[in-house]
């Protein structure tokens, strides 16, 4: 048995219309900002500040984990398996790229750190940083800067 590499274990265990819906989004993104290159730079820093699902996985599981120690602690001992359940989940999702938050944060957009970055670099394709790409014409470029980034 092969673990999925770790940019593809999310998207794997991900139903594929919430895969798509993200790409969706981010794609038209891209054509909103064809059109207002003026705000591409705002767009990069709210990108610098978005949590991506691991980071969300993390912190989740580590207050969960957290909370089932103190109540361990202070009420009873079976609390305990509150952060025993929590970092079993957290090894799972770390080897197989799921866990039971996953499903949620996947409806809620959350998105991969790949999936950002694909946005990031097409964002900075779009505004030119790697050359100009306008001369085969305006009406295609998000669609080709999307498929290229995402190779």
């Amino acid at each position: 048995m092969r673990l999925p590499a770790t940019t593809q274990r999310v998207a794997l265990h991900s139903a594929g219309w919430k895969t798509v819906r993200i790409e969706k989004e981010t794609a038209q993104r891209l054509w909103y900002y064809l059109d207002h290159p003026h705000e591409i730079d705002q767009r990069l820093r709210e990108l610098d500040e978005e949590w991506d699902i691991e980071r969300l996985l993390e912190a989740n599981a580590s207050t969960l984990a957290l909370l089932g120690m103190g109540l361990g602690l202070a009420v009873n001992r079976r609390f305990y398996l509150i952060s025993a359940l929590v970092m079993g989940f957290l090894l799972q999702h770390a080897l197989q790229g799921w866990c039971p938050p996953v499903p949620l944060f996947r409806r809620l957009r959350v998105r991969t750190q790949s999936e950002i970055e694909l946005e990031r670099y097409s964002l900075k394709a779009l505004r030119g940083d790697f050359g100009e790409l306008t001369a085969a014409g305006k009406t295609d470029l998000p669609a080709r800067v999307f498929e290229a980034a995402r190779r």
